[in-house]
């Protein structure tokens, strides 16, 4: 056997077992062609599905509103002072991207809390809060994208059970929204220490036992009643002083002009009064000169 042929039946991994060695360099070109064209195939189709499988892993879309956080395996870990802005990205596969939204958010919540006399409530929350933009970094890393349900929910919790606790259970049924208002306050400082901002703290509901709430409703209904009887007392009052203030002014008005009615002027009005009529179309019969003060007599038309 030649050179020649040794070589070919070198690249035995080429040919099949039952094929003949090829006679010539232009066969064993194509052949290798071939052997190669195949398995570059394969190693394509590897690559795809590759691809494919890693894309939502390696491609990561960032929407409105979003930042991203990179995690870098093999570059120091949490990057905490640079965010991945808005828009499509690529992250080598060994690496990670978290996406945090940092827009309104709202998580409702129900508890239960016991007042000053040791009376269980339930409150139903409805909690509003949003990550602060430059510091999502440092929140990723020490808190976590659970942040809401580890540090926003816990925080508003405890301090409200803490207010509640301090307080009887009236005061909590008819004035929560003051309640609340004391709960966003203290909560307010405790959240921004942790790169969290609570924008508001809303109770939806406050439900008591049945007897207390029942009690609780009659003695708001007592109050209302007493302050509408003193309110309508307090009209009637306002009212007799009218009624006598004006009394008063009429006797006075009367008293004046009594004093200023002399005979003279009476007769002085009468004749005015009687030229005024006298000039009048309308059809009247006047009598004057009637006994005793001689004023005129005006008789209606038949």
């Amino acid at each position: 056997m030649n050179t020649l042929d040794a070589d070919s039946y070198q690249a035995g991994d080429l040919l099949d077992d039952g094929d003949e060695p090829p006679r010539g360099w232009l066969q064993r070109v194509r052949r290798f062609i071939r052997a190669w064209s195949n398995r570059f195939l394969l190693l394509t189709g590897i690559v795809l599905f590759a691809l494919a499988y890693l894309w939502p892993v390696i491609f990561v879309t960032i929407d409105s509103g979003q930042v991203g956080v990179m995690y870098l395996r093999f570059g120091g870990g949490t990057v905490t002072d640079r965010l991945i802005g808005e828009g499509l990205r690529f992250v080598p596969p060994w690496d990670k991207l978290f996406v945090y939204d940092t827009r309104l958010q709202e998580v409702r919540h129900a508890m239960s809390a016991l007042t000053e006399e040791g009376l269980e409530v339930k409150i139903e929350l409805s909690i509003r809060y949003r990550p602060e933009f430059e510091l999502v970094g440092l929140l990723h890393q020490r808190i976590g994208p659970d942040y809401a349900e580890k540090l926003v929910v816990p925080e508003v919790e405890a301090a409200l059970r803490s207010i509640v606790g301090g307080q009887k259970l009236d005061v909590i049924y008819t004035a929560s929204r003051d309640v609340v208002e004391r709960v966003v306050t203290v909560v307010l400082e405790q959240a921004s220490r942790n790169y969290v901002h609570i924008d508001e703290v809303v109770v939806r509901r406050v439900e008591l036992p049945p007897a207390l709430r029942e009690r609780i409703e009659a003695k708001m209904i007592e109050k209302e009643t007493a302050e509408a009887y003193q309110y309508r007392l307090q009209i009637a009052t306002n009212e007799a002083e009218r009624q006598r203030i004006e009394a008063g002014g009429q006797a006075v008005y009367n008293s004046v002009l009594g004093a200023s009615l002399t005979p003279g002027v009476m007769q002085w009005e009468a004749l005015q009064a009687t030229k005024e009529l006298a000039k009048s179309p309308n059809a009247k019969t006047i009598i004057i000169g009637r006994t005793g003060d001689g004023l005129p007599i005006i008789l209606p038309p038949q």
